[in-house]
């Protein structure tokens, strides 16, 4: 019989590769998830996946449809909107912390993080900006130095990870996702606390016409499914 501490670290593992899975688009908005072939997948009983699935139902990546079953989460465009105007908010609070109380070894890997981008950027190597450009939002999370404000930046985050994966498919969004990380950088670099946050929610905000392509990126995913 395994022990709780062996059965602890299975979950955790299990839990690791299908939350990356699914942030990495291997399971699609709207994708129904097997418990029978997730097992198989992770040479496990039910159990681990069961337990798996209600963590990622928690965070917000999967949802559980009585007498359906369990599907990697799919809002409505009017909820993709609403989450992705309360992750602005969230970040520009972040930035605007991060402004003021960013320590020079963390203004050292936020720099870091960006020069990352740009390097993927000029090579046109999409993953390995969208790698890069987590870094880059996750050092703004932890320069906030308020540790309840990161979780949530980080828990949104990973809500919204498979959407904001799709919105870098959309025409020189990538160049201008670099251009705005240059403008959130120059302001936290200046201690401008205001213009952090504005740059910030201003680059998370997805509305008219970037709103319009990331829809077009969605179905266009669907499709190809």
């Amino acid at each position: 019989m395994p022990s709780p501490a062996n059965t602890a670290s299975t979950t955790q593992r299990i839990r690791q590769a299908l939350e990356n899975a699914i942030l990495k688009g291997e399971h699609r908005p709207g994708a129904r998830l097997d418990p029978e072939a997730l097992a198989r997948q992770f040479a496990c009983s039910r159990t681990p996946i069961r337990d798996v699935l209600q963590q990622l139902e928690a965070s917000g990546l999967v949802q559980v449809q009585p007498k359906r079953g369990t599907f990697v989460t799919e809002w409505s465009f009017e909820e993709l909107a609403e989450r992705f105007e309360m992750m602005a908010e969230v970040e520009a609070s972040c930035a605007r912390l991060a402004a003021r109380r960013i320590t020079e070894p963390e203004l050292k890997a936020f720099t870091a993080a960006h020069e990352a981008c740009r390097k993927a950027a000029r090579s046109g190597d999409a993953e390995a900006y969208y790698q890069a450009n987590t870094d880059f939002h996750c050092c703004l999370y932890t320069a906030t130095h308020n540790s309840f404000l990161r979780d949530e930046a980080l828990r949104l985050h990973r809500m919204l990870q498979p959407y904001r994966r799709l919105q870098l498919r959309g025409r020189n969004r990538i160049a201008n996702s670099l251009s705005e990380h240059e403008s959130i950088l120059d302001a936290v670099r200046r201690g401008d606390a205001e213009g952090a946050g504005q740059a910030t929610y201003a680059h998370i905000l997805v509305q008219g016409d970037r709103f319009h392509d990331l829809i077009a990126a969605v179905r266009s995913a669907a499709a190809d499914a």
